[in-house]
């Protein structure tokens, strides 16, 4: 193993799609990471399926390239507000951050929360200004708000003296001044090389490491990754593990693994100040600490911010239950979810009153919804509600909630109807300017219930052309309530399969989920009805036939196309009183009451102020 001086712990932070990843790789292949000839995917270290598919980093992940005989051990962290747990707890393993500046958009919201992060823990950073090949950008300029952006975070002289490197990720080169030559990636390397600092931890000490984040491999059990604190510790070795609650239990070290490009290799043993993974514990979660047996150093839990969104995940009952799924149960759902908060450390599960429904706490709709996601795409199928916000008590008993600064980029001429929605949705506009040719940037502070059930008419308001960011700005006062979704919905009457004659009756009601062919059940949603309220239809009604009727008597009749449902849509769709079924092969909607006669009832004693009988 290197000795510390010749060890670089860095992390790459930034606002989502500013371009780290894209950066990780070109220094990936700068430091000859990869094989003369190897093929890799653009965007190499985002291996997993959901991250190559939404163009986003959900996980942390390690690697590191050796630069002049120096061995640079570099974090990716997300760029979204909702996996801002996974940027909390890696920062730990490092001495500095690359915080990467889009040299367009300039600090936005994420850059705000992940530079706060990255100063809390004293952290100084090198500001790489990228995307410099983008025409019509002037680099010079985003340097301003950078400095208000560090000043309001008050940051030390020692944070405000800080590097800068201009760069591009995308076409492999970074500079130190603008006038520079633009050849490779070399200035940056070098500058992570001058600038970080080397690890501060005594390889003499008794062992201490924190796990910041970890794995499951099915032939290494559980794989705990961070950052040796002191001490070393080699292959064979018996070291203590310190659970979350207090219990300690002893393991002997199966494997020790570095980091290199995008593989894992076993080293002999693992040194301080370096960033390695251990094997051969059989319970593990993220946070705990691995130190000696003689001389135990147990370190504070980590400190994460709270969730503030919040679902029930309940067992499928509907009448299609069991059909698409591999795992149905409750029992297999929160197994489930009991391994995911191992490692989501800004997840949250309770349990409910019903033994079949579980409380699931996120950062936000998209942190849940890739949760669903996963579990839907690994066999099991689920039920979800509608997201709801979580609330806090404040020191006088007002009722707080929490609060969103939203910047939106979007073409001048679609301003108008996104400005009356989110006056709609309690918003409060706190600056408005013009963010290039025919473009205008908006920045709102509105409650996170006003979002809820937003950004699919987002993209519907601005046709596709705009960008929507949110960022948790605080937990402040009830703002009343919020306007709910518009016009109510279309809810199939019985068992069936859909076919064109009936969904030709019903498509002047309003807009179709379903297509001919679909089997749909008594209680689903399966369209959106044209008025504002609910209406129960027969989406299976056949022809009557008579002794006239022609054998191509349907073919003239024309269907709209059904509605495309996702996951994200039908989250943001629902109301408090229906449900997302989930199921590895569907998406479907359908009230929480499936039987008619029942939801009428319930409705009326809602409407009397008089209790269920049920």
């Amino acid at each position: 193993m290197p000795p510390q001086t010749s060890i670089r712990n860095v992390a790459i932070i930034a606002h989502v799609d500013h371009g780290k990843t894209t950066l990780v790789d070109g220094l990936l292949r700068q430091a000859g990471a990869f094989r003369q000839g190897e093929v890799v995917a653009e965007r190499a270290m985002d291996s997993n399926d959901l991250e190559r598919e939404r163009g986003i980093t959900i996980l942390s992940k390690c690697t590191s390239v050796t630069w002049k005989g120096v061995r640079i051990n570099l974090v990716d962290t997300p760029g979204h507000a909702d996996f801002g747990g996974e940027v909390e707890r890696v920062l730990g393993m490092v001495d500095s951050v690359l915080l990467v500046v889009d040299a367009y958009e300039g600090p936005m919201p994420q850059t705000r929360f992940v530079t706060q992060k990255a100063f809390e823990m004293g952290l100084r950073p090198i500001v790489v200004i990228n995307k410099i090949d983008r025409p019509s950008v002037e680099p010079e300029k985003v340097m301003d708000p950078v400095f208000d952006l560090f000043d309001s975070l008050g940051a030390n002289e020692h944070q405000l003296d800080f590097p800068v490197i201009y760069a591009s990720g995308r076409e492999g080169f970074a500079i130190r001044d603008l006038a520079d030559e633009k050849k490779d990636l070399t200035p940056l390397l070098d500058l992570i090389v001058e600038q970080v600092p080397p690890p501060d931890a005594d390889p003499e000490a008794p062992l201490c490491m924190q796990v910041a984040t970890l794995a499951y491999d099915d032939f290494l059990g559980y794989v705990a990754i961070g950052r040796m604190r002191a001490g070393v510790s080699k292959v064979g070795d018996r070291v203590l593990l310190a659970h979350r609650d207090g219990s300690k239990e002893e393991f002997r070290v199966q494997k020790v693994l570095g980091f290199q490009g995008l593989k894992r290799f076993e080293l002999a043993e693992a040194r301080a100040g370096d960033i390695v993974a251990f094997t051969g514990m059989k319970e593990l979660n993220v946070g705990e600490t691995i130190t000696s047996i003689q001389s135990p150093t147990i370190l504070p839990l980590l400190k994460i911010d709270a969730p503030t969104i919040s679902m029930n995940f309940r067992v499928n009952d509907g009448p299609f239950a069991g059909k698409e799924g591999k795992y149905v149960t409750s029992r297999n759902i929160r197994e489930r979810l009991q391994r995911e908060i191992k490692s989501n450390v800004a997840l949250r599960v309770e349990d409910t009153a019903e033994a079949s429904a579980f409380k699931v706490s996120g950062r936000g709709e998209l942190h849940l919804s890739v949760l669903i996601e996963t579990m839907r795409r690994e066999g099991y199928e689920l039920c979800v509600s509608q997201p709801q916000v979580i609330t806090q008590t404040g020191p006088k008993g007002e009722l707080l909630e929490p609060y969103e600064h939203a910047v939106i980029d979007l073409e001048d001429k679609y301003t108008g109807p996104v400005v009356e929605e989110l006056g709609r949705r309690l918003g409060q506009m706190k600056e408005m300017r013009p963010s290039g040719p025919g473009r205008v940037r908006l920045e709102y502070r509105i409650p996170s219930r006003g979002l809820i059930g937003y950004r699919s008419q987002f993209l519907t308001d601005t046709r596709g052309t705009g960008v929507l960011y949110t960022q948790l700005d605080d937990y402040d006062v009830w703002a009343g309530a919020v306007r709910s979704r518009v016009n109510g919905v279309l809810i199939a009457n019985e068992v069936g399969e859909t076919n064109a004659y009936a969904l030709f009756s019903l498509q002047d009601r309003g807009v179709m989920f379903v297509g001919p062919g679909v089997n749909v059940y008594g209680g689903m949603i399966v369209g959106i009805h044209s008025r504002d309220n609910d209406l129960v239809v027969n989406p299976n009604k056949t022809k009557k036939l008579t002794n006239i009727r022609s054998a191509g008597a349907d073919e003239k009749l024309i269907l709209a196309p059904p509605r495309a449902i996702t996951l994200e849509y039908a989250l943001e769709f629902i109301n408090d009183d229906e449900l997302v079924e989930v199921t590895p092969q569907s998406i479907r909607l359908r009230k929480s009451v499936l039987d008619h006669n029942v939801r009428k009832r319930f409705e009326k004693a809602a409407e009397a102020g008089l209790p269920d009988d049920d």
